[in-house]
């Protein structure tokens, strides 16, 4: 698989993208999808909180008043400081169909008001659910998402799917399913952009031929485009596209989901092993880096802490070309296929072909 342009070597990796609202992004964010109630606030505050653990260690080495030679003290300096400065995760990526945003919003009550962080140091996402995809309820489901998060905005609001269900209905199942309305959707997402309710927008789950539709009616072009994307489902094309335009592409299941129904070990790929055996490194942050050397930015999930401080420990190394490049041998396949989403007569969809418009 040819990748143009990508995995060019350096050492710290971008800690944002710039969105083409003029907004910086994270590079790294916390995923909260299958982080189950009672779980995911704890895990929110363990990530957020990862810079003040940093600060403390290197507060420690200091006081021991170890006697380096100048020269190395400055490396260490220059390499280290950056790292603390934005050590802890500052993008948290929710929706309202993970039943999860209250908790999360509970989370960053707490987060703001012990002083561990300020508003404006987080960047928040949260999705449209298909069932809110009628242009009248778009502005109603973000007030809901709003007043759960316990924010007077969202920093990226996106549409969830390509797709729309009947108001008040969970699920994808064919007798709920409506209509689409996509360019009428888009337009009650611009209204939010214009509001100031949501400082960017943007989609979720469009292919390349539905993201380059989009841009063609959109007054307000996209900000992002929040889709699979990992060593195994690398999609050159939907990358192509998104880095010509301006538009962000955003990994979700970077790592892929374990221990959720979704199929596919990623993280057992073999070249993938090998890679992360010659760097020293697992192969979920030879994923990861892959990503941010690919130049998207990347949202892993996880509730245990160690691993959620070793999904974020990317900024010192990086993945020498030559071993990028063997990363595009890997065969490819997509995780999350959608099936639930095609219906011979009741979906917009009648095949994954249409969904994903041959990009399966």
């Amino acid at each position: 698989m040819k990748q143009e342009n990508m995995g060019k070597e350096t050492i710290h990796g971008p800690l944002y993208f710039e969105l083409n609202t003029g907004a910086k992004i994270p590079s790294v964010g916390l995923g909260t999808w299958k982080a189950p109630p009672g779980v995911v606030g704890n895990a929110v505050i363990a990530a957020v909180k990862v810079l003040l653990i940093c600060i403390l260690c290197l507060y420690f080495l200091i006081s021991l008043k170890i006697e380096w030679e100048l020269h190395v003290l400055i490396f260490a300096l220059v390499g280290i400081v950056p790292m603390l400065l934005q050590a802890g995760y500052r993008h948290i990526d929710c929706a309202r169909v993970y039943d999860n945003e209250k908790e999360v919003g509970e989370a960053l009550k707490t987060l703001f008001s012990t002083g561990v962080v300020q508003r404006s140091e987080m960047f928040i996402t949260s999705k449209l659910w298909t069932s809110d995809c009628a242009p009248e309820d778009v502005s109603k489901a973000l007030t809901r998402t709003l007043e759960d998060l316990q924010l007077d905005y969202i920093d990226l609001y996106l549409m969830h799917w390509p797709f729309r269900t009947k108001p008040g209905s969970r699920g994808w199942d064919p007798e709920i399913m409506a209509p689409l309305c996509l360019p009428e959707t888009w337009n009650a997402m611009e209204g939010l952009f214009a509001s100031g309710q949501a400082r960017a927008i943007g989609v979720s789950n469009f292919s390349t031929k539905k993201l380059q539709d989009l841009l063609g009616y959109a007054k307000i072009p996209p900000a992002v485009n929040q889709v699979e994307c990992h060593p195994v489902w690398q999609q050159p094309a939907l990358h192509n596209l998104c880095k010509s335009t301006g538009v962000l592409l955003s990994a979700y299941s970077p790592l892929g989901s374990p221990g959720s129904w979704i199929k596919g070990e990623i993280l057992k790929e073999p070249k993938l092993i090998e890679i992360a055996e010659k760097l020293h490194k697992s192969p979920a942050q030879v994923a990861l880096r892959w990503g941010l050397q690919s130049g998207h930015s990347v949202l892993p999930k996880s509730v245990n802490e160690s691993r959620i401080k070793e999904n974020i420990s990317l900024f010192d190394w990086c993945i020498p070309q030559e071993l990028f490049l063997k990363l595009s041998e890997i065969h490819q396949q997509r995780l999350l296929r959608g099936d639930s989403a095609v219906h011979e007569t009741c979906s917009p969809y009648k095949s994954l072909e249409e969904l994903w418009d041959g990009e399966i």
